[in-house]
């Protein structure tokens, strides 16, 4: 995960999408953005787009595509590449697929009982889960980490 935001079990998550976005992008060079159809609009597409992105965000079935910007290209793309269009939005079972993990390794409830400690559990899993996928990848793939570098002394 490279963004969290945590809110109230009340809140929405679409209020949360732009500045995850615009976060992950001051660390990343975001390619794709994948999301269900409640974060369409013309504000979140705009928002990967200017974060260097394509957003691939499913459409409601009642959508027209006549509200121009990004939103307007990615409908038409939908309507006239749609098979193109659906390759990318399935990579949104990644998105599932990482909270099912959080979920099996270190499981789907919460201890916790104040709203703060609630949040804080929760940022520890996510940045635990971080790291064994971060091990796991060093691993699999022979990686070296450097994690500092040796200066080197001057006589």
């Amino acid at each position: 995960m490279t963004a969290v935001e945590i809110g109230d079990k009340h809140a929405s998550d679409v209020k949360f999408f732009s500045p995850l976005v615009e976060t992950t992008s001051r660390n990343f060079m975001i390619a794709e953005v994948s999301a269900d159809k409640a974060y369409g609009s013309l504000l979140t597409t705009d928002t990967v787009h200017k974060a260097g992105g394509t957003p691939f965000i499913s459409f409601r079935g009642n959508a027209t595509g006549n509200i121009g910007g990004t939103y307007q290209a990615m409908f038409h793309y939908f309507m006239f590449r749609r098979d193109e269009f659906l390759q990318h939005y399935h990579k949104r079972s990644n998105i599932e697929s990482t909270f099912s993990m959080i979920k099996r390794k270190f499981g789907d409830s919460l201890r916790s009982k104040t709203d703060v400690a609630m949040a804080n559990e929760t940022l520890c899993k996510i940045l635990c889960h971080n790291l064994v996928v971060l091990i796991h990848e060093m691993y699999e793939l022979g990686i070296d980490p450097e994690f500092w570098v040796k200066k080197e002394t001057i006589n």
